[in-house]
């Protein structure tokens, strides 16, 4: 199964924001939603595949009410997720899976919400400690070549 999570932006209540209105909400539908981090959506779809099409789907709301797009694509990564652009260029055959752990976003995770995302290389397999503040925990983003360097 491959997820795709959708973290609101902290002026709005995703939720509401994605369930109220009918074409978001039909796109929903037949899933089951969970919400893994504050002010979250996240949805199992079948396949890398679909995860992207989903998100393609709810672009008017993504732009509108999403800070992030993540999918968690097994066979990339059992811990780790992928910004919604490298997941689009792992399904388009642009990056082999195996190309994806290099440049990383790494966010701070303080009560649930996810805070001050940092960039990061991974050096020798290992992903840097997160340094900006104190966190309960780190989540690790795989990004694309764009948007590590832009």
């Amino acid at each position: 199964m491959t997820r795709v999570c959708l973290v609101g932006a902290p002026e709005v209540d995703l939720t509401y924001e994605l369930l109220s209105r009918e074409t978001a909400r039909d796109a929903l539908a037949t899933y089951d939603i969970r919400e893994p981090f504050a002010n979250s959506v996240a949805v199992d779809t079948v396949s890398l595949g679909t995860a992207v099409a989903l998100l393609n789907d709810l672009n008017w709301y993504l732009v509108r009410f999403v800070d992030e797009a993540l999918v968690m694509e097994p066979s990339v990564s059992e811990r780790e997720w992928l910004s919604r652009d490298l997941a689009r260029e792992v399904r388009d055959g642009k990056v082999p899976p195996e190309e994806t752990d290099q440049r990383l976003k790494v966010f701070g995770r303080v009560e649930g919400e996810l805070v001050e995302p940092m960039f990061v290389r991974r050096t020798q397999g290992l992903v840097p400690e997160y340094d900006l503040r104190e966190v309960d925990d780190t989540v690790v983003v795989r990004v694309s070549e764009s948007e590590f360097g832009g």
